[in-house]
């Protein structure tokens, strides 16, 4: 009898498991039945879609557009304005204002820090031109010209500054400090400080040299104290040391495409521009012969005036949409090119050598100089009489180069040097010193040792073997991977960008073509910036935020030295440009789950968000994954224990992001995501093609 009870049990059990597969089946059958409606309606509408988005995504070519308008129209205003500055992109221009100032001779330091404001402002346009223009418009003879000219007014730049101490060392004993009896002299601007110590008494026990209301200084060795020498410190807020970036250029593969595509489209224009104008001019030829022949020549001539305004009209038009058809594919190769991951490191590092893919120069650079004092003005019947050497300032070689077999570090030890660091530069943590190779051309890390670096007082230690350039040092990615971000309208065509790391907290306002810094946090505290409240254009934004030690912005070295969570550079393109048409009307934010799902594949929330709303405590976010081919929602949301890809209940899948958002949004904010300015989307997207939020965070 048990043993019957306990078949029956079995019996009861398998018939239960039978029917509850059963029925997990039959909701399985209609949930694929389900899925492929509404996939088959997805496909079904997709060129309608992707059609709109292109009208839409018009907005990039125009903005480019406008951006080359604003370079010609810049071009023609330095012209009218003939203020004496050369053009930076003409050749001619520059050689000519290069050789003319090649000729000045005794200039003073204070007037080669005022003809410096020009050179610099030079520099930074021709670098603006390298970094602005797009890839495929740049020539390759014109970025050796550009870069070309950066180099030769470096280099005269800094030659003039040191003809400029010559002159001022030749008068040292004119100008010696009634105290120590040695000279003295601190020269201070918005790009350069410069400190110069002349030894005229040679004290062997004045070995402590401290600059007046400064904490900048050196200890010098004995041997330094009986010599003929002066030393010189020329911080320069700017490095012109560190050899020029290469400038970001597509593959032959791209351009090939890129080239492929325009005849294409030149030989497809030409064809329908030639068939309209045949068609054009056959009726033209039907409608003049039904002319009567009694009206009068006058009218036959208004006549045909009226006839072929529509033929000089018809090209115009194509060919306005020629170009922004070609702007439009030049403008997202670029944007792909943005996002280009290197496969390797780009050279060979030499030991202590610092890899500039990893580490970035901060606050300019420190010029040490050791200099022979030359030989000084001597007055005589009321003439000052000056002896110039030929050969112009020299360098005092310390250590000797020749040291006869002797312990170089007992008998030449290394020099103490105590430096101001930057004061609108962050450190994240203790900065490191390297010193400039020469020889090698590159920063190396040897022959520094004792570092000290008192944060509070932002003053540097260190003794070094012998003088040359040093500058300071910190890890590029020090503030990657993100932790969060955020992406929130703040007006018509004004956003806020959030972005949240180890150290800091960015707030960026982007509007129209400019971008700003509107506030940061550093260890959760405020922090005063001199970027804050200054309107800039994206890419000088972003090179003033990297000069200042908040580097957000990855290359495509980047992930060799940081963990990313990967994502497929063409889906990333879609996605941010496709936020950035969106962002007028609706907020975005970082996803927990965007680690989880592949690298085809990028999730985030978003939500409307009109500016008559006020802000809402706990918002209702919508979880949206998107594939750059399909967007959709998800079940999930951030809160959800686990992932899973399953559709949310009533919704549908879409080909792009706005039709998916256009399926829960209001009117009002679908208007006013139609009425945003080019300018201001093409910034939106720039800056968010420049994080690579859904790849760092």
């Amino acid at each position: 009898m048990p043993q019957h009870g306990s078949q029956s049990k079995k019996e009861e059990a398998r018939v239960k498991y039978e029917k509850e597969e059963m029925e997990r089946l039959e909701i399985q059958r209609i949930e694929n039945e389900k899925l492929q409606k509404l996939e088959a309606k997805d496909l079904e509408r997709r060129n309608e879609e992707l059609e709109e988005l292109y009208l839409l995504e018009a907005c990039f070519p125009e903005a480019e557009k406008l951006k080359r308008d604003d370079r010609f129209l810049s071009q023609w205003k330095h012209y009218i304005q003939c203020d004496g500055s050369p053009d930076p992109s003409i050749a001619q221009e520059m050689n000519t204002f290069i050789t003319l100032w090649k000729e000045e001779a005794n200039e003073t330091l204070e007037e080669v820090i005022e003809k410096s404001k020009l050179v610099l402002n030079l520099i930074e346009k021709l670098k603006l031109i390298l970094l602005e223009t797009p890839p495929y418009d740049l020539q390759r003879k014109n970025i050796i010209q550009y870069q070309g000219s950066i180099l030769e007014l470096q280099e005269l730049l800094h030659l003039k500054f040191n003809r400029a101490t010559e002159i001022l060392l030749r008068q040292a004993s004119t100008l010696a400090d009634l105290d120590s009896g040695n000279m003295e002299k601190v020269i201070q601007d918005e790009n350069v400080t410069l400190y110069i110590w002349a030894n005229l008494k040679k004290n062997p026990r004045h070995r402590s040299i401290r600059f007046s209301e400064t904490q900048t200084g050196f200890e010098i060795p004995r041997m330094l104290a009986t010599s003929d020498i002066a030393l010189r410190l020329l911080h320069t807020h700017y490095d012109h040391v560190t050899p020029l970036s290469p400038v970001l250029t597509p593959s032959q593969e791209h351009v090939s495409l890129v080239t492929d595509f325009v005849k294409e489209e030149v030989k497809s224009v030409q064809t329908a521009v030639s068939k309209d104008l045949q068609e054009e001019n056959k009726q033209q030829e039907n409608e003049s012969n039904s002319v009567h022949e009694e009206e009068t020549k006058a009218e036959e001539q208004g006549d045909v005036e009226e006839q072929t305004c529509p033929v000089q009209e018809e090209p115009e038009t194509t060919k306005y949409e020629m170009e922004m058809k070609l702007l439009s594919q030049t403008v997202s190769a670029a944007q792909e090119l943005l996002l280009e991951n290197a496969c390797e490191k780009p050279y060979f590092l030499e030991e202590d050598e610092v890899d500039l893919c990893q580490f970035t120069t901060l606050g300019g650079v420190y010029h040490l100089d050791i200099l022979e004092l030359p030989p000084q003005c001597k007055p005589m019947k009321g003439w000052m009489i000056v002896e110039i050497l030929k050969e112009g300032l020299q360098k005092y070689t310390y250590p000797p180069e020749t040291t006869e077999d002797l312990e170089t570090e007992n008998v030449f030890p290394p020099i103490e040097v105590m430096l101001e660091v930057h004061e609108n530069v962050i450190f994240f943590e203790n900065p490191m010193v390297a010193r400039w190779d020469a020889e090698g051309k590159h920063w190396k890390t040897d022959g520094i040792s004792n570092v000290s670096y008192k944060s509070e007082e932002r003053l540097i230690t260190f003794n070094l073997e012998t003088f040359c350039p040093v500058t300071l040092i910190q890890d590029a990615h020090i503030n990657m991977p993100f932790q969060s971000w955020e992406l929130i309208p703040l007006d018509v065509n004004k956003v806020l960008l959030t972005v949240t790391t180890v150290f800091t907290e960015l707030q960026i306002q982007i509007k129209e073509n400019l971008c700003m810094l509107a506030s940061i946090k550093v260890n959760n505290k405020k922090h005063s910036s001199i970027l804050e409240e200054k309107w800039m254009t994206p890419v000088s934004f972003i090179i003033a935020l990297k000069n200042a030690g908040l580097n957000i912005f990855p290359t495509g070295h980047s992930h060799l030295y940081v963990v990313i969570n990967y994502k497929h550079p063409s889906v990333e393109v879609k996605a941010y440009r496709q936020m950035a048409l969106l962002s007028s009307a609706f907020a975005f934010c970082w996803s927990k789950w965007n680690t989880v799902c592949d690298s085809k594949k990028t999730i985030f929330q978003v939500r409307e968000h009109l500016l008559k709303e006020e802000s809402i405590q706990n918002p209702n976010w919508t979880l949206l994954m998107f594939s750059g081919d399909r967007a959709q929602s998800l079940k999930i949301n951030e809160s959800s224990d686990a992932f899973s890809e399953a559709l949310k209940e009533e919704t549908e899948f879409h080909s792009t992001l706005y039709h998916m958002v256009k399926d829960f949004a209001s009117q009002e904010a679908m208007r006013e995501v139609r009425r945003s300015n080019c300018q201001f989307v093409d910034s939106v997207c720039h800056m968010l093609l420049s994080t690579r939020l859904l790849s760092y965070s």
